[in-house]
């Protein structure tokens, strides 16, 4: 399953024919935005033979269906009924006869074929139409392994989504979860990950020991998680793509939230030693462990700037649990947060203008963005116990844990994965096959490309 994450695309850029008239753009900074009707018929085989996956005609409705999906999660864009359509798409590279899209108010009209090559790998081409302005935005074309269809949609997706609001797509990416089942009192506890749309679900951990707060490598496809072995905190290193594991050092004291560094060459984290919990850092090269705080309150959920040059943390150091930021030496250390309740789980944006994190107060955990120096703080959810948010590679979504009340129907104390809008609009259920905790977004899956 993650040898496909190096796969070597072949693209062909396609002529694209946008000019200055091209009126197709989307505002991703609005709140409550009227969706963008937009078509994606079934992409079409040039000819529909059987593969290993299946027929080819089956694998573009697949893809159409994946790329549908991902354009209307993100709130932006609503999918015309496929039945509703006047003219049918076939493999002929020709231009849509526009008229035909413009009584169903299509505004994106997304077309695309497929072909089975000699030596077995798959080739799709698409396009991406603005109906209104008659011409065409982007055309690109990919060669891969059939198999890789649906990572190929992602892909495609991302290119549209990119194409028509000028922001990074977040579509092919992974999130490694924490995937629970049993009792309340004797949960278990198994590393899990999947396709951002929560496809591809795999187990990393066989339940056998706890796990928690695995977090990405912001440059790596690594992961660093805590685990109790022996009921002995451990830090663990996994790699993806060589699905190693490797433990990064026995803690006899408790350890709380690791974190790697935007180079990936360090990972931070709180350590708890007479009772106290400080933060420190570990060098992932030279395995050297460096204390960067040293105070009587409890400093915890370390979280660093994009550039590395700052740590945003939670602290009870002022007498409540509250938000600071310091220097990567630990020097500097001011108070951020100072709003009523408490504040927890700091995570810097991608972007870093940003700090999200989770506000605990008037008997509810929301969750809650604010700018690095403490101000415009804003809420974004008002659940009963959302919790640990973690962003998506542009900065553009926020995925969280999302837990009813014990008492509320065969869901009560169940937790699952939700998703939010920067703006506080579209909240999402993430599909998962248990209940889920602690999501991490990985950085954009690599892709090689050849052009041609």
């Amino acid at each position: 399953m993650f040898g496909r994450l190096g796969l070597i695309f072949s693209v062909l850029v396609l002529i694209v024919t946008a000019g200055a008239n091209a009126q197709l753009v989307v505002d991703v900074n609005r709140g409550n935005v009227e969706p963008v009707p937009i078509a994606v018929p079934e992409f079409a085989p040039v000819v529909d033979v059987e593969t290993p996956t299946g027929k080819l005609s089956d694998i573009g409705a697949s893809i159409s269906d994946v790329i549908t999906s991902n354009l209307v999660s993100t709130g932006l864009f609503r999918a015309v009924d496929r039945n509703a359509f006047i003219e049918k798409i076939t493999a002929a590279p020709t231009r849509p006869r526009f008229a035909a899209w413009r009584p169903l108010a299509v505004q994106g009209l997304v077309t695309g074929r497929l072909n089975m090559l000699p030596n077995g790998n798959l080739r799709v081409e698409f396009r991406l139409w603005d109906v209104v302005a008659e011409v065409q935005m982007e055309g690109v074309g990919y060669t891969t392994p059939v198999s890789n269809w649906r990572r190929i949609a992602h892909v495609i997706s991302d290119r549209i989504y990119s194409r028509l609001t000028g922001e990074e797509g977040y579509f092919d990416t992974r999130i490694v979860y924490i995937a629970e089942q049993g009792d309340p009192l004797n949960r278990i506890k198994r590393l899990a990950i999947m396709d951002q749309d929560g496809a591809n679900q795999q187990f990393l951990t066989d339940g056998s020991y706890l796990v928690l707060t695995p977090r990405f490598s912001p440059n790596r496809q690594e992961i660093t998680y805590l685990s109790y072995f022996n009921d002995r905190p451990r830090v663990y290193l996994y790699n993806i793509l060589s699905n190693k594991f490797e433990v990064l050092g026995d803690f006899p004291n408790m350890t709380f939230a690791p974190r790697f560094s935007p180079d990936g060459n360090k990972v931070i984290m709180s350590l708890a030693e007479n009772g106290n919990s400080d933060i420190y850092v570990m060098d992932l090269r030279t395995r050297k462990v460096t204390r960067l705080t040293d105070d009587p309150g409890i400093d915890t959920s370390p979280s660093y700037s994009p550039d590395g040059s700052r740590i945003v943390f939670n602290s009870d150091r002022g007498g409540t649990q509250q938000l600071y930021v310091m220097d990567a030496d630990g020097s500097d250390v001011q108070r951020i947060s100072f709003g009523r309740g408490r504040y927890a789980t700091p995570v810097w944006s991608p972007r870093g203008d940003l700090v999200a994190f989770t506000k605990i107060g008037e008997g509810k955990f929301r969750i809650g963005v604010m700018r690095p120096d403490g101000s415009g703080e804003r809420l974004l959810t008002n659940a009963y116990q959302d919790e640990g948010p973690t962003w998506s590679p542009n900065g553009r979504v926020l995925m969280f844990f999302r837990t009813p009340p014990y008492n509320q129907g065969a869901n009560g104390g169940k937790p699952a994965l939700w998703s939010v809008d920067l703006t506080g609009y579209n909240e999402r259920q993430v599909p998962t096959p248990f209940d889920a905790s602690d999501p991490a977004w990985s950085p954009p899956l690599p892709v090689t490309t050849r052009q041609q």
